[in-house]
């Protein structure tokens, strides 16, 4: 008997770490070969991770919703072979000196570039991954905590320094901490009045439901959308009898051939993409005080999953 040891795998340079969302399997389950066992969820993508051997899954370190990071052990499992421990010896003295490689590399950027530490003065916690986008953006510590997190304990996320540095705050350095510490403080009291603006008074019949992670990424990219630019809506009536009328006599061909029903959205979606092309000034983004004109068009099409989530594949 031998035990393997089920680490979590690299997902990409970006990803430093990853929110266990589901345990597909318990102890004492039977894994196969190549089977997941576990959910998992990052701020680019949702994945499973398989095991890399068949047996007895026997202990799992983690609970749902533990943030972990890239490389460390996740579950362990029991297998009848005797040299899986030194296959797993020797799989780990190869990532040793891979990681060995990278971590020298790091090294020798962090000199070159003032780093930013991984817990600051009052204990806030921020990933790699956070801190190296506050060095390459020039956001100082002062900023990092300032900064409201939406992640597990406030932690802050990805999405959440982004979010500020496109919300056009100043690149400049603080001259000095006393000027710094000036600056943040009132951050910090507005930081209170947000929790504690509106209390929802609940009654003993409501229902608390728990936000699902894309909920809350949903959210935290409609409030930051807000921020960075205003929001109008223009309504005009337009004459789709023609449009109406072709779909008419196509729709049975179109069923036929390609098994699905064909819908009003492609037709207005190829008006859209026709008439940016004719007003490039529509197809703008916002960063503090100047506007990118883009010169690819994307559109986003809004596409409901069985949970009864959106998701928004791009065109």
């Amino acid at each position: 008997m031998a035990r393997f040891e089920i680490k979590l795998p690299k997902m990409g340079e970006s990803v430093a770490e990853a929110t266990i969302t589901s345990w597909l399997k318990k102890v004492g389950d039977h894994v196969d070969l190549d089977e997941a066992i576990v959910e998992i969820a990052t701020d680019k993508v949702d994945s499973e991770v398989p095991s890399d051997v068949e047996g007895t899954l026997v202990e799992l370190l983690y609970e749902v919703d533990a943030v972990v990071k890239v490389g460390e052990t996740i579950a362990i499992i029991e297998t009848l072979e005797e040299n899986a421990e030194e296959k797993t010896e020797a799989a780990s003295s190869e990532e040793t000196i891979t990681e060995a490689e990278e971590i020298e590399k790091e090294v020798e950027n962090a000199i070159e570039a003032k780093s930013i530490g991984k817990v600051s003065e009052s204990g806030k916690f921020f990933s790699p991954l956070v801190r190296n986008i506050a060095t390459t953006e020039n956001v100082s510590m002062e900023e990092l905590e300032a900064i409201i997190g939406t992640g597990k304990d406030d932690r802050v996320t990805k999405n959440d320094i982004l979010a500020y540095i496109e919300s056009g705050r100043s690149t400049a350095k603080p001259i000095n901490k006393e000027i710094s510490a000036e600056v943040q403080q009132p951050r910090e009291e507005q930081k209170e009045i947000v929790k504690t603006a509106a209390p929802i008074s609940v009654s003993g019949e409501d229902e608390i439901i728990e936000m699902s992670r894309m909920g809350k990424l949903v959210a935290h990219h409609m409030v930051a959308s807000v921020q960075t630019s205003a929001h109008v809506q223009s309504f005009i009536e337009v004459d789709v009898t023609n449009i109406v009328k072709w779909r008419e006599l196509n729709k049975d061909k179109f069923f036929a051939r390609e098994g699905e029903k064909i819908t009003y959205t492609p037709i207005f979606m190829m008006a859209v993409a026709s008439t940016i092309k004719k007003f490039p000034m529509i197809n703008i983004s916002v960063d503090g005080d100047k506007i990118i004109k883009r010169k690819a068009i994307n559109l986003g099409m809004a596409a409901s999953l069985a949970d009864g989530n959106l998701i928004v594949p791009v065109i």
